[in-house]
């Protein structure tokens, strides 16, 4: 295995009768990175995850993990990586310190340094004032930093998160991924599961996942830049009515609309999509204002998953 790469998987597929979860997917995941794994509810991220981590076993294909073979020496992975589930799974009845205990203990972290670890993560989580507090009783902020203090408490080299965020608040968001940009720094390598976009563009490389499979790989820069549309944002005063109009050019991909505005996507191949678009609103006395947009990665995201039969979203 290179030592450039914490995960190389190749092929890996998992069916569940005749549902196939993940299909034929390569992954590349750089050392001491945050790699994003980008997708809907049902898009095979967690499954994947599962399979990385050892705890499903592939119907085809295999990974190595920080040198180790998946599915074959899973065990042997236990040691060097945390894992956070999307569901709270600590012990509710269970105080903040002796959830971190238990965790030391399952670890066999060493007796000698288990206090002044614990006493660390508790300060570094802003968990001091709740060390006594049943975790069950915390707010949904403070269980977060709670399972990341645990995930992390053995220091593992790979930190696995199966949308960490999808249960707290938008501060509660940005703290939790300042600490990922600190474990990153540190060395961690930290592949994690959202549907958020912002998240996603926080991301050193990301994938995007449909359906099980993998349609997108590359930096969120590199796929801002890589979509295959034009963008053209449209400002419009009837922006229902526009929205309509435009979806039925044959030559539009996607139109969606935001608040008075609209982000529509063309193919390349249209040689002037302004135009396209300022012609039909004309046809249509629509008072109307259209310009180029950069693509954020809301567009890659629909550029990269959109169906052949779906023209508007």
């Amino acid at each position: 295995m290179s030592r450039e790469f914490a995960i190389e998987a190749r092929g890996l597929t998992k069916r569940f009768g005749d549902l196939v979860a993940v299909s034929q997917l390569d992954l590349d995941v750089p050392r001491g990175t945050i790699y994003g794994f980008l997708g809907p509810n049902g898009s095979g991220k967690s499954t994947t995850i599962r399979m990385l981590c050892g705890l499903l076993m592939p119907s085809e294909g295999k990974a190595l993990v920080l040198d180790t073979e998946v599915p074959g020496d899973a065990r042997r992975l236990k040691p060097r990586i945390g894992y956070m589930t999307q569901k709270f799974s600590l012990f509710g009845d269970m105080t903040v310190f002796e959830n971190l205990q238990f965790i030391a203990e399952i670890y066999s972290y060493p007796r000698r340094e288990r206090a002044g670890r614990i006493e660390e993560l508790l300060e570094r989580y802003d968990l001091r004032d709740q060390r006594r507090q049943l975790a069950g009783t915390m707010s949904g902020g403070q269980k977060q930093r709670l399972a990341l203090a645990c995930a992390v408490l053995h220091r593992p080299e790979l930190l696995l998160l199966d949308e960490p965020t999808s249960a707290v608040d938008p501060q509660s968001r940005r703290d939790f991924w300042s600490a990922l940009f600190r474990l990153a720094e540190a060395g961690t390598t930290i592949l994690v599961s959202t549907h958020y976009m912002d998240e996603a563009e926080r991301c050193h490389r990301l994938a995007i996942l449909d359906h099980g499979v993998k349609v997108a790989d590359g930096t969120p820069t590199e796929l801002q830049a890589g979509t295959g549309m034009h963008v053209v944002e449209v400002t419009s005063s009837n922006p229902y009515q526009a929205q309509q109009v435009i979806a039925d050019l044959p030559a539009v991909a996607s139109v969606t609309q935001l608040g008075v505005r609209l982000r529509v996507l063309i193919p390349d191949s249209e040689d002037n999509p302004v135009a396209l678009v300022e012609e039909a609103m004309r046809a249509a006395n629509l008072d109307t204002h259209a310009e180029l947009s950069t693509a954020s990665l809301e567009d890659v995201f629909v550029a990269v998953t959109l169906k052949p039969q779906s023209k508007a979203a």
